[in-house]
């Protein structure tokens, strides 16, 4: 399972109630919603993510609406663990929600999330529990709520 980033911004800091899991994208950044009591996440929604500039509105309404106690975002690692282009701007995203919120930011490994996203929502596609075709949106939205739950779990 892979493990919370060394790196990670607060890294020892308890955080108890609700968090907003995101899965960073150069166009689109999913988020989702979990309970650290729970330890289960949903799927929110999509902001867009234009040359750069994260669609703050939308992750400022998240914010206001379930008033979380922390971040948990995504950082992107090649398969064998290896820092990358999108690692570098993935963490610019999170030091600009830290500075944004002033809430704790937590860095979790979401390798494969994407790839476990698109997984579990062919299957429910294939069992009928889930009806309409699969979006790019649903799949980033799912991730986010994978990345908050590996996170749960570590």
């Amino acid at each position: 399972m892979p493990e919370p980033s060394q790196d990670a911004a607060d890294d020892g800091v308890l955080v108890d109630g609700v968090l907003i899991g995101i899965d960073y994208g150069l166009k689109r950044i999913g988020l989702a919603k979990g309970s650290t009591r729970l330890g289960t996440a949903e799927p929110l929604c999509v902001m867009r993510n234009t040359n750069g500039t994260p669609e703050w509105a939308t992750l400022d309404g998240v914010v206001a609406d379930w008033q979380p106690a922390g971040f948990v975002i995504g950082l992107p690692l090649s398969a064998e663990g290896e820092v990358q282009e999108i690692t570098h701007v993935t963490r610019g995203f999170a030091k600009r929600c830290k500075a944004r919120y002033q809430l704790p930011i937590f860095l979790m490994d979401e390798r494969y999330s994407s790839i476990q996203a698109s997984e579990t929502l062919a299957q429910l596609r294939n069992t009928g529990q889930r009806r309409k075709r699969t979006r790019r949106e649903d799949v980033d939205t799912l991730a986010a709520a994978l990345i908050l739950e590996r996170w749960f779990a570590h």
